[in-house]
């Protein structure tokens, strides 16, 4: 695995574990930027050919 898709993974799940505490702490506004960061990761994730597990979040 190279540099870019191990750190594009990292920044995934970064993102993907601030998301469950934003939801968790009740903070709307966090979670729409936590989703809005994950699209957009998602995105380039695809753009790249990088596969990402699919998670509950």
């Amino acid at each position: 695995m190279d540099a870019f898709t191990a750190g594009l993974l990292q920044r995934i799940r970064a993102t993907e574990s601030d998301l469950t505490r934003a939801r968790d702490e009740g903070d709307d506004f966090l979670v729409e930027v936590e989703l809005a960061e994950l699209d957009d990761l998602r995105r380039l994730a695809a753009e790249h050919g990088v596969e990402v597990g699919v998670s509950g979040v």
